[in-house]
């Protein structure tokens, strides 16, 4: 897929604008959960990845409150991009185009999610433990 500027949306393009991903970017992304989820439930091309989104966002918010730090800031900034490329309506292929504006972010999306799997593995399992652990508490 190509934009006006012929920029190829593949792991290269994504891996790049991951990497000029800030702080700030990960506040807007939580400014905007609710806006993001619901983009992701109510798009039939983006929907087989809200309980995804949901758990990216989960990742986000105990990241922030200092509360899950076990993670490479590659993969936050990984997750910021992802979600904030999904959230913007006029991105490389706009949301409106019919048939075709979340293809785009559904690439993107995958792309990112290649490069985090084994983090997101790891922050489940973490979470999975912090039940337990309150449980027995």
């Amino acid at each position: 897929m190509f934009n006006s500027n012929k920029k190829l949306i593949n792991e290269d393009y994504v891996s790049g604008e991951i990497t000029k991903m800030n702080e700030g970017d990960v506040d807007v992304v939580m400014n905007n959960q609710k806006e993001i989820s619901e983009k992701l439930l109510n798009s039939s091309t983006l929907k087989k990845y809200t309980e995804l989104g949901k758990i990216m966002i989960g990742m986000l918010q105990d990241y922030r409150k200092g509360i899950y730090s076990n993670v490479p800031w590659f993969t936050i900034a990984a997750i910021a991009f992802s979600l904030l490329y999904v959230l913007n309506p006029f991105d490389i292929i706009p949301d409106f185009i019919p048939g075709l504006g979340y293809i785009d972010d559904l690439a993107v999306l995958s792309f990112g999610l290649r490069f985090i799997e084994s983090d997101l593995h790891n922050y489940l399992d973490w979470k999975l433990e912090e039940g337990a652990s309150e449980v027995e508490a």
